[in-house]
């Protein structure tokens, strides 16, 4: 089963439509995201907690890695550019991060608020190698810009 974004757009909206509290949103798009798609074995965010820190917020999956630093990484390498990271396989990434050993390709973007405040990242890993496209990018870009832009 493929995502089908038009209609996950429309879910994600009608379900955080008013909503501007940085949780509950996370924890909404990360329940409808990794049900909506075979290729999502971990979908969750990171929230920056302190200067150059990203620490676990809600997620579907096995158990993620409790604290990321912006040096670190695939999530440190998006919060730290401020630029999507699609990366077909991790163990070609330098730095990489293994959280859970499963994990073959992974998708992770910057979620910013208001003004562009960095809240956090939006992490999706696969199981499967090159599991991602631009096309997928493009689409969580639209969603998050969409749900988180009144977010302080």
């Amino acid at each position: 089963m493929n995502v089908d974004y038009p209609l996950l757009t429309k879910t994600i909206a009608a379900l955080t439509e008013g909503e501007d509290d940085s949780v509950a949103l996370m924890a909404t798009i990360a329940c409808e995201l990794h049900h909506s798609d075979d290729r999502f074995d971990w979908t969750g965010f990171y929230r920056v907690t302190a200067p150059e820190v990203l620490k676990i917020g809600p997620y579907q999956g096995g158990h993620g890695c409790l604290v990321i630093p912006f040096a670190r990484g695939v999530c440190g390498a998006a919060a730290r550019t401020g630029e999507v990271q699609l990366v077909a396989d991790v163990d070609a990434f330098p730095g990489h991060i293994a959280c859970a050993s499963s994990t073959r390709s992974e998708l992770v973007l910057p979620v910013f608020g208001e003004g562009g405040k960095l809240l956090g990242v939006l992490d999706i890993d696969s199981n499967q190698p090159n599991a991602f496209t631009q096309a997928d990018a493009d689409a969580l870009v639209l969603i998050l810009s969409k749900t988180f832009i009144h977010v302080k």
